[in-house]
Formats: structure tokens, C-alpha cells, sequence
């Protein structure tokens, strides 16, 4: 991970003053700004994209003038302060270029050398369009990305254990306890999304595939998008952004989901960078704020080159800005978002070292006779980006995790046991897993290199979890273990004293239903403190869905949580005794609660508030990530709903979960992102559903602040439960915000 760094830099002016923090720039004496003086024709027709990509990227030679058919008598002043025709203009197109030379040298001593010479900077606004900014010529961005065959999991039960089930998408018959859903009308998440499409057709594979392409028996591989075809989004969305400027509509990008339109349209609030540790850049992402000014390219420029203007921070949303050209003070016709961790946004003084020409927009390019001293009186006090914030972004998306390195994972047939897999890919830190005995390498399974779910080689048999021996005798060439240290750490606990027994009741997270918390049990205790966890009522006999937890995850809960907090308790599957009262139920049992002081305790300041908008990957479907919303918060539990999609496939996640991404961490990384759902693709029997959930909700809620107070005298004997009591889901755990400090 990177270390974060100080505070962005202030401007300040005069020649000796130095930049404050880590973000801030001073202004080098040389070399400067190249910035030149264009006359009204100097641009010249636009080249060829060809010839444009073959030259260098760099200063383009003056261009020899053509003689006019008669000299004027006018002197050159007198030229430059009338509208002079085109052919005048190219005849002191030298004589001015030496002109400029002269007068850098004769302002080195201005506060803010990078804009001298910056005196006439103007532009042909008929003489190229928008595709002859660049001077490189980009490949055209791929239609889609390649497609992942929807393989619904398959558990296995002893037949005639837990009675059988037949999916309504596709007819496939199983054991009733291993459908997906509560309702278990469907044997994976892939058909529940697909029926309640209304059409086999809809679902979220079909909205993947390339037009025209059916979706392929054999799994292929999500790979990270090359530069080329990043190169190629840029253009394009450039291209759309100078659309926008004419026809003042809302830019619509090639995948055909914006979220600067999602958001703008809807007024919504992405959760910050800060909170998503595990992200690029989520240590050290202090120096980023509104109003910090940057270096962009300039999209509202006719110049068959490259060139750049400021541009302020008008707006956050994850790695995202709402970025306005300096100049435009209250008009947002030309806002634009971009990625701050793109390659194309540099701090203010990158065009100065870079030998980069600033030219203004078109649009107001005649607002300002002396742009120069307009630019030195807006930075001045003005924060920017710290000049090592590219190498910072570049070292935050180092993993260390290898391709052919051998890890241990969960059996996602078997949740009881893990198996040997080789890390296939790595995209963002997620881990495309194959597992080893899979020939054909479609047998795969996508985590977070800080997942929980993996673990080094070894890990099983050094705690007593059951394992799945591969059939491989022997390494294969070229594959080798994952050094230990790669993987996350779990706190160490003191299981000498009062510890988790088997048999103990508790609360827990369905790993084969996310959105529901049910009555679960403790079933084996193994080293470390890890222990091996069953829900009550649909376990299978051999005990294959039992799930590892540790005993600090933040998964599992105390007798009463739910209750307290007003989460809905799914009770046992057969449980006639309706509503359910944990009292009752321990009695009945003859078991007894696990003690509270046993659980995790600890709630971070996340920041998250309901509401907030990121990217979570479904982890019923794991390879996918989604649009999404921070829907409720309990301490540091959050609920997740996917946009566009029904409550119910709403899943609990912790709050630093390492599937949590912010807004535009697919377009940062290559991955590829599901929007929500279209309204043609929602349940077409929502409300038959909320029917059936609403009466349901009713029937399985207990009672609320006098049973709490009740379990805490009859079952927890004198606990400490404090951490325990009811909060509002607009908890206030917001980090520190960051806001421009100007100096006078």
C-alpha cells in the first residue's frame, strides 16, 4: 500500500515563495509553458490522422509562410490590431514566433514563469475538428468484453434427506435446502434474476453478450482491458464531450451507462475514496477536494495539436470529478467528468515541465484580453494535485499476488472444505481462481486477494478444516505456492479461558442467502479461532453447507442482535412456534447462547452513510460487479442493494469488506460493470412478492424494546449488551472532510 502523503500544495506568488504539504507545485523558472501566439490561420487545415500519429509528440515546427500576393503597407501593430485576412497572418507568423521568443526572455522574473508569452493565445475555430486534438492515432474500443457461461452452483445432499425441488427457470431438480432464495423456486441466482426478467432471454448474461452472439458453453475469461482500448475510451469519450458542447446534452459513453449521468441526473452522493482502504489510493486520498485545480486537455479547441488548459474540481463522486474549465465561473455548459487516477490529469505546473501549450477554450477564449495575469490571480492560494500523485496511483495498483501461484479456497460446491486453485488472473486485487483438477480452466472462482476465503497452502491442515486432496500428485511446471504473508491476517484471539463451545446458538449471515440473517449453531471448533458454523433447520446430514467463520468476523452475532437492531431473524426452516423468541427456542433446544463478550465489538469510523452510491461485487455471482446503494447501517454491518434489482437479492456486507469498491474503480481498472437492471427486467410479480414478504416480515418479527430488555436479564447473565442497542441507519461514522485553505 502506498503511505499517504501530506496535504496538496498552495500557490503562492512571487518568485521565491514555496509550496506548503505534499501536493503543492512551485513554479520552475525553466523550462516553461510552451505557449505561442496563433494567429487566425495559423492552424492551417487539419492532417490526416495517419500522418498526425506518425509525427512526435512535442513542439510542431512553424510552418513556412506563403507569400501573399501583395505587401501591405500597414505596419505589423497595425496587422495584429485589426481583423487582418488569413494570408497576413501567415506572413508574420515567423516574425512573430521570434517575437515571443524575445519576450520570454525578457519576463523570467515574473512570479509565474509557466505562463510567459502567454500574452495572445487564440485559435482558428473553423479550421479542424475535434478527432485532430491528438496527435496519436487510437484503435477502436472493443464493442464488449468477453463473456463468463453462467454455471449455477450445485450442492450435494444424501438423497431423500431434505426433500427435493424442481427450478422454475430451468426445470433442473435438486435438494429443496440448496435452491437459492427463500422462497427455493430456483436453483441458482442466475434463474431467480432470469425468471423475474419475464423473460428467459433477460438476463444478466444476456445483456452482456456481443450483439448478435449467443453466450458460449465454455467459460472465457474477464481480461483487463489493454491501453489501447483505454486510449481508444478516452477519444471517445472527448469526442462525445464536444457534442455535449454543442447540443448541450448529457454525454453518453460506449458502454451505454454513465455514472456522471446517473448521478447528475439523480443527485446522488458516492461514497468517498476514504472509505474503501483496500482501493487504490483509499490511504491517500486527503489531497483530493473540491476546488483543487488541475491540468486537463482542452476539449473545446480546433488545434491540430494536443493542448491543455485548468480546470477546477467542481465535484466528487469516488474516483470521478465534475471538472469546469477556468474561465467559465458560474457556466456549466461544458462540465465534464473524468477520472482523477487517468492518465490525462496532471497537477498545475505539468504543461510548464512538459513543455505543453495552454491555450483557453473557444467558447471564452475573447473573455480576457490578458489571460496570463487572469490565471496568476485564480491559483494564487489555490490547491492542486501533489507532483508525485501519477507515481502514486501507479505504485497503489502494484499486487503482489502473481499469476501460477497456488493458493487453498472454498470448495464453492462443498462450503465445508476447501481445495487447491491457481490464480488464473489478477484485476484491481481480485483473484480469478481455477481450480487445480479443472482441465479445461472453466472451473473457476473470483475473490479479493484480501478475501477471507483464501488461504495459503497448507492453512486446512493447520487448523483442522476439511480439504478436498487434489488429484494432482504433483505440482504442475511453472505453478508454486503463495508466500504466507501475502494473505490477510486475522486477529489473534485467547481461546485459554471462556470460549465458543460446540452446540452454542448465535446469530449469522446465510452464506447461500446474503440478505438474510439466521438462527444458527455452532458445530466444530477449530484452531486459531476459526470455527465451523451451520444454519438451524436446513443443514444437510454430512454437514457439506457448513461455513467457516472466525470468531471476530464480522458475520456472526450474539443472541438477540437482530432483535435489537430491528433486522429481520429468519427463524429455523420447520420452526412452527411463529413469532420466533430466542427464550423459547433455547429451552426448547436445551442449548444456550454464546456469551456476547465473545464477539467482535469493534466499529470503525467507516464513513459510509445511507445512500451513498459505490460498486459491490455480488457475491452470490462473484465474477460480477454491480451498480449499487448503502440501503441501511447497523454499527459496521451495511446493507447493499443492487440498483435496478428487488430487495431481496439485497446482501449484508461489512463495512470494510474488501468487495466494496468506490465509483469508478471498473473504468480505473479495466473490469467491466453491470448497470442496473432496466425496469423492463425487474420481477414482473413484485408485487405478489412483497405481498408474500410483507406478510411474512410480520409474522417472523419478534417483539422489539421490551423483549430486548428481557433477553438481556434472562439469557445473557449480566453481559455487557451496550454495543448492542438500537441505532439510526444515518449513524454518524462520516471521515474527515477536506476542504481549500486559502491563504490572504
Amino acid at each position: 500500500m502506498v503511505s499517504p502523503s501530506g496535504g496538496g500544495g498552495i500557490w503562492r506568488r512571487g518568485r521565491s515563495a514555496q509550496p506548503q504539504g505534499g501536493g503543492g507545485v512551485s513554479a520552475p523558472a525553466q523550462p516553461r509553458a510552451r505557449v505561442v501566439d496563433v494567429p487566425a490561420a495559423a492552424a492551417g487545415p487539419a492532417r490526416p490522422a495517419a500522418l498526425a500519429a506518425a509525427e512526435p509528440p512535442g513542439p510542431s515546427p512553424p510552418r513556412r509562410a506563403r507569400p501573399p500576393p501583395r505587401p501591405r503597407a500597414a505596419p505589423p501593430r497595425a496587422r495584429r490590431q485589426q481583423a487582418a485576412p488569413a494570408h497576413e497572418g501567415l506572413m508574420e507568423n515567423t516574425k512573430e514566433l521570434t517575437e515571443h521568443s524575445s519576450r520570454v526572455e525578457r519576463k523570467r522574473q515574473d512570479s509565474f514563469g509557466m505562463f510567459d508569452g502567454y500574452d495572445s493565445c487564440s485559435e482558428d475555430t473553423s479550421s479542424s475538428s475535434s478527432s485532430d486534438e491528438s496527435e496519436e492515432e487510437v484503435a477502436p474500443l472493443p464493442s464488449s468484453l468477453p463473456i463468463i457461461k453462467n454455471n449455477g452452483q450445485v450442492y450435494t445432499y444424501p438423497d431423500g434427506k431434505s426433500g427435493m425441488a424442481t427450478c422454475e427457470m430451468c426445470g433442473m431438480v435438486g435438494v429443496r435446502d440448496a435452491f437459492y432464495s427463500k422462497t427455493k423456486r430456483f436453483c441458482s441466482v442466475s434463474c431467480s434474476r432470469s425468471y423475474s426478467s419475464n423473460s428467459k432471454k433477460a438476463s444478466i448474461l444476456a445483456r452482456l453478450q456481443v450483439a448478435g452472439k449467443p453466450p458460449t458453453k465454455k467459460a472465457k475469461v474477464l481480461q483487463k482491458q489493454p491501453l489501447v482500448a483505454k486510449l481508444a475510451a478516452y477519444a471517445q469519450y472527448q469526442a462525445t464531450l464536444q457534442n455535449q458542447a454543442k447540443t448541450k446534452a448529457a454525454a453518453v459513453p460506449v458502454e451505454g451507462f454513465s455514472w456522471g449521468n446517473y448521478i447528475n441526473s439523480n443527485s446522488f452522493t458516492a461514497a468517498p475514496v476514504t472509505c474503501f482502504k483496500h482501493a487504490p489510493m483509499g490511504t491517500c486520498w486527503g489531497d483530493i477536494a473540491e476546488g483543487v485545480r488541475v491540468e486537463v486537455p482542452n476539449s473545446d479547441c480546433s488545434l491540430p495539436t494536443k493542448v491543455f488548459w485548468i480546470a477546477g474540481i467542481v465535484k466528487l463522486a469516488g474516483y470521478n470529478a465534475l471538472l469546469r474549465y477556468e474561465g467559465f465561473e458560474n457556466d456549466s455548459s461544458l462540465d465534464f467528468w473524468c477520472n482523477v487516477c487517468g492518465s490525462d490529469i496532471h497537477p498545475v505546473g505539468w504543461c510548464a515541465t512538459s513543455g505543453k501549450p495552454l491555450v483557453p477554450p473557444r467558447t471564452i477564449q475573447h473573455k480576457y484580453t490578458n489571460w496570463k495575469a487572469f490565471l496568476v490571480k485564480r491559483l494564487t492560494g489555490a490547491k492542486t494535485l501533489p507532483p508525485d500523485f501519477s507515481q502514486k496511483v501507479s505504485e497503489s495498483m502494484q499486487y503482489p499476488f502473481k499469476t501460477s501461484m497456488r493458493v487453498e479456497v472454498v470448495d464453492k460446491t462443498h462450503l465445508c472444505r476447501t481445495r487447491v486453485a491457481v490464480v488464473d488472473s489478477v484485476v484491481g486485487g481480485r483473484l480469478r481462481l481455477v481450480y487445480e483438477e479443472s482441465e479445461d480452466k472453466t472451473d473457476d472462482f473470483w475473490c479479493h486477494m484480501y478475501s477471507p476465503l483464501i488461504h495459503h497452502i497448507g492453512w486446512s491442515r493447520s487448523i483442522g478444516h476439511r480439504f478436498k486432496r487434489s488429484d494432482i500428485t504433483k505440482k504442475q511446471d511453472g505453478h508454486f505456492d503463495a508466500p504466507p504473508h501475502l494473505f490477510m491476517k486475522v486477529k489473534e484471539v485467547d481461546a485459554a479461558g471462556e470460549w465458543f463451545k460446540e452446540g452454542m446458538k448465535l446469530e449469522a449471515i446465510d452464506p447461500l442467502n446474503l440478505s438474510a440473517i439466521c438462527v444458527a449453531t455452532i458445530r466444530k471448533v477449530l484452531a486459531d479461532g476459526y470455527l465451523m458454523i451451520g444454519i438451524d433447520g436446513s443443514e444437510a446430514a454430512d454437514g457439506s453447507d457448513w461455513f467457516c467463520y472466525h470468531a471476530t468476523s464480522p458475520s456472526i452475532f450474539p443472541v438477540g442482535f437482530c432483535e435489537i437492531n430491528m433486522i429481520e431473524l429468519t427463524p429455523p426452516r420447520g420452526y412452527a412456534k411463529l413469532p420466533f423468541k430466542w427464550f423459547d427456542y433455547l429451552r426448547e433446544t436445551d442449548s444456550i447462547a454464546a456469551p456476547v463478550k465473545l464477539f467482535n465489538k469493534e466499529v470503525p469510523n467507516h464513513g459510509f452513510h445511507v445512500g451513498m452510491k459505490l460498486e459491490a461485487v455480488d457475491l452470490m455471482e462473484p465474477r460480477l460487479v454491480c451498480v449499487a446503494t448503502v440501503t441501511r447501517i447497523i454499527h459496521r454491518l451495511l446493507r447493499i442493494h443492487f440498483d435496478g434489482w428487488e430487495d431481496e437479492y439485497d446482501q449484508w456486507v461489512d463495512c470494510e469488506s474488501p468487495d466494496l469498491y468506490p465509483v469508478g474503480w471498473c473504468q480505473l481498472t479495466g473490469y467491466q460493470l453491470q448497470p442496473p437492471a432496466p425496469q423492463s427486467s425487474r420481477d414482473s410479480q413484485s408485487s405478489s412478492s412483497k405481498q408474500k414478504k410483507k406478510a411474512k416480515s410480520q409474522q417472523y418479527k419478534g417483539h422489539k424494546k421490551m423483549t430486548s430488555l428481557q433477553l438481556k436479564e434472562e439469557l445473557l447473565d449480566g453481559e455487557e449488551y451496550s454495543f448492542l442497542q438500537g441505532t439510526s441507519d444515518q449513524e454518524s461514522n462520516g471521515s474527515a472532510s477536506y476542504y481549500i485553505k486559502q491563504e490572504p
